[in-house]
């Protein structure tokens, strides 16, 4: 008797935890829905911001890889066409490999025969805009890791918001069923929120450092140029 009576027990428990474990399994989507139209407003703003981040990613990571390809023997090339006196040679080489460094240093090709001076200030100036082509659109990966997080923050205080008036109208009962919109909404904007950030902050920070190793390599592929022309002839 007492053998049946544990067994039941123990068939109550095992059919009671299953039915917890299936009330407790809650998909992403669901998790979403149930936040209620506030909740979908701000995943989809950072749904939209993720997507910005990924494409603004890859899109510079392409555009940097292209940029860094330098041909190993250029500036060895260049220095023999400008000791040569074949400065046309030299124009013609740049324009064909149409990188950062070839177009800054055709910059300066284009100067030769004036004051050293005269030609370094063309060859920043160039620099500068070669730097900024290679940064477009990074400061918007660095807006969003920062806007992100907030966007999601403003997403818990909307679902707290929510929870504490849909409390106020239960009467003063407090029933988790009342409050379980407000708070998927916080829970899950604050989630998304932060995702978004971490994504956008780490994409930001690699592109910089590929953009720094970009700039180091025309900044030394300058002064190997300037170098040559200051030799003695």
């Amino acid at each position: 008797m007492l053998s049946t009576i544990l067994q039941n027990t123990q068939n109550g428990t095992e059919v009671l935890t299953d039915s917890e474990s299936v009330e407790k399994s809650l998909s992403i989507i669901e998790l979403i829905s149930s936040g209620g139209l506030a909740g979908q407003v701000i995943i989809a703003v950072l749904f939209l911001l993720l997507v910005a981040a990924i494409y603004i990613y890859f899109e510079r990571i392409f555009a940097i890889k292209a940029a860094s390809q330098v041909d190993a023997n250029f500036m060895n090339q260049i220095k023999d066409h400008v000791s040569n006196g074949k400065i046309d040679s030299a124009q013609m080489l740049c324009a064909q490999q149409n990188t950062p460094v070839s177009r800054l240093i055709g910059k300066g090709i284009s100067r030769i025969g004036k004051p050293l001076a005269d030609i370094n200030t063309a060859l920043e100036n160039a620099g500068r805009l070669e730097i900024y082509g290679l940064e477009k659109n990074v400061s918007v990966l660095a807006t969003i890791s920062g806007a992100a997080p907030m966007i999601g923050f403003l997403g818990t205080v909307v679902g707290m918001i929510l929870a504490i008036f849909e409390l106020a109208n239960a009467g003063g009962t407090i029933q988790m069923d009342v409050l379980a919109s407000g708070l998927y909404t916080a829970m899950t904007t604050t989630v998304a929120g932060l995702i978004v950030g971490i994504v956008a902050y780490m994409a930001y920070n690699h592109l910089v450092v590929r953009t720094d190793k970009v700039v180091y390599q025309m900044e030394a592929n300058s002064l190997e140029f300037l170098d040559h022309l200051n030799e003695p002839t």
